[in-house]
């Protein structure tokens, strides 16, 4: 197993739910920020390794808000993720669809913060077991790791977690 697989736990709780777990170094508002803020955000979701930006990232990060994430390398080949939020607590939980297709998730991602530290728990609810066995085969839901690896670099550099020496 490799250090980013150890770091990042993916479990298919049932017939259809992923959760993913996390813990990092940071306090939750501060990882809050990095799910919330459009120019945090950016810099850390889509890995690295697809080599296929994020080219926007609009979120409106309230209940009842809405966002749209287009990937690609111009607007004539992008693909658009695109849904609504329905719960907002801040520092605390954001619950959002994704409406890009008709057996979307609802994602629920909750920030729990102990001595400084924050436990992540993001929770996709799909809604059959199909649409979880595609998302999986797909690969879709296999990026969690490395995204997670870009969130902690991000964290290290807005100095919410401390360089170890």
């Amino acid at each position: 197993m490799d250090a980013i697989s150890e770091r990042t736990n993916i479990e298919r709780t049932s017939e259809r739910e992923l959760v993913v777990t996390r813990t990092f170094a940071a306090p939750a508002h501060i990882v809050f920020e990095a799910w919330s803020k459009p120019e945090l955000f950016k810099r850390w979701w889509a890995p690295k390794s697809i080599g296929i930006p994020l080219l926007s990232c609009e979120m409106d990060v309230r209940t009842g808000g809405t966002y749209r994430l287009e990937f690609g390398h111009d607007a004539s080949t992008s693909w658009v993720f695109y849904g609504k939020y329905i719960e907002v607590i801040p520092n605390a939980r954001l619950v959002w669809t994704n409406e890009e297709a008709a057996d979307g998730a609802v994602t629920t991602v909750t920030f729990e913060e102990k001595d400084g530290k924050t436990l992540l728990v993001v929770h996709d609810l799909y809604p059959t077991k199909d649409a979880l066995d595609e998302a999986v085969a797909s690969g879709s839901t296999g990026g969690f790791g490395e995204q997670f690896e870009q969130l902690d670099a991000l964290l290290i550099a807005l100095g919410a977690i401390p360089v170890e020496r």
